[in-house]
């Protein structure tokens, strides 16, 4: 199981650093698609430091699991908000990746806890 835990971890780290970096250059993608939804530009540094936070707390998780737990709880929060703020604006197929990561931080509560 902690294999498994392992590989779901490493997987949306790998994820969320990436978005984080895509995030943090503001293309005129990512600055357009905020504004959609509706998101102000003053938060994005917050949303990155999110995303940041939450793949080193998942990191960290693998050795303490508390953190682990409280980290991916913080990212199941936080995709299923993106979540919501894609819905609100009638954005369906946006919501879907959100749907995903918010499924992927709820498993890995669920491994972090079956393996402490």
């Amino acid at each position: 199981m902690f294999l498994s835990l392992a590989v779901v971890t490493v997987f949306m780290s790998a994820l969320l650093l990436v978005s984080a970096g895509a995030n943090s250059l503001r293309t005129r993608h990512i600055t357009e698609q905020m504004s959609t939804l509706g998101v102000p530009q003053g938060m994005m540094a917050f949303l990155i430091g999110a995303q940041i936070s939450g793949a080193a707390g998942v990191i960290a998780g693998l050795w303490w699991g508390p953190v682990g737990i409280a980290a991916a709880i913080g990212l199941a929060l936080y995709f299923a908000g993106a979540v919501a703020f894609h819905l609100r604006v009638g954005d369906r197929k946006g919501a879907s990746p959100a749907d995903v990561l918010t499924m992927a931080s709820v498993a890995l509560i669920a491994l972090r806890a079956a393996t402490l």
